[in-house]
């Protein structure tokens, strides 16, 4: 389980022994499933900063003239091991500096939990596979193309009033049949309960999927998502714009669920992270 205290991390090493790029990570704990903040400050103002980690390119966004951050999460499968940051910063000279630091993920075990259950909820009637593909392709094309430009500020803000209730990651064996593992966080919230957007976005998708039901997806930006699932009810359109606090719709059982609850997933460059360390780093 993360630490409930953020951990701050050791500054990078640079590169090329010039002065110029400080790297700097925060996290609750670098286990899979968790999202780091990484921070770049230069001694000049840079007028492009590149981040990269865990084979992926990062966005950076700037904060000061001096500081630049960008948001990376460990994905949930990622193996433990030690890994590379590195940041790289283009001034007004044509010469780039650059910092690394390596990171080392601990393992991190999730729960399991074996479940017997009606046969529908297994395994899918064939006549809804054609279905199920193409809506798997609809997400895959959300995810690979997310805004450009950050559109969240300030703090992410709870969804819902009540607690989270089911462990991120946590992996189900239904009938004997292993599952995927869990990849957000549930609230036992009352059908009905009104559901806020977590910070500001575009909504990029709003309807009924086959797995999750009445859903909402907003696009934060920088490759920052959330997908709410399950909805009773939508109260918003795909292309709208969303402030942080306004309605998206009412908690319901929609999908393939056994009764009313709240289904709260973060999407950061394709990984999949826990949303309550976005609540606890993102203030």
């Amino acid at each position: 389980m993360a630490a409930a205290a953020t951990l701050y991390l050791i500054a990078g090493t640079r590169l090329d022994g010039r002065a110029g790029v400080d790297l700097t990570v925060r996290a609750r704990a670098t286990e899979p499933g968790e999202l780091l903040i990484v921070t770049v400050k230069t001694e000049a103002p840079a007028a492009i900063v590149r981040v990269r980690a865990f084979d992926r390119d990062a966005p950076a966004f700037k904060e000061d003239a001096l500081t630049w951050r960008a948001l990376v999460g460990i994905d949930l499968d990622l193996k433990p091991g030690t890994y590379s940051i590195s940041a790289e910063a283009q001034g007004a000279s044509p010469e780039s500096q650059r910092a690394t630091k390596e990171l080392v993920v601990s393992p991190h075990e999730f729960p399991t939990r074996q479940l017997t259950v009606d046969e529908q909820y297994v395994n899918p009637p064939e006549a809804t596979m054609e279905r199920i593909a193409q809506e798997q392709k609809d997400l895959n094309a959300i995810w690979a193309a997310p805004a450009p430009t950050r559109l969240w500020s300030g703090s992410f803000e709870r969804p819902v009033k009540e607690e989270a209730n089911s462990a991120f990651g946590s992996r189900s064996v239904f009938n004997g049949e292993p599952r995927s593992p869990h990849s957000g966080a549930d609230f036992k919230s009352p059908a009905g309960t009104p559901v806020h957007a977590p910070n500001a976005g575009k909504v990029v998708l709003a309807r009924d999927l086959y797995f999750t039901g009445n859903t909402v997806i907003i696009d934060h930006g920088l490759g920052l998502f959330s997908l709410f699932a399950h909805f009773s009810a939508i109260n918003v359109h795909e292309g709208d714009s969303v402030k942080t606090g306004q309605l998206l719709g009412a908690v319901g059982a929609t999908g393939r669920v056994t009764g009313p609850h709240l289904h709260w997933a973060i999407r950061l460059n394709g990984a999949r992270i826990d949303p309550l360390s976005v609540l606890e780093l993102l203030k």
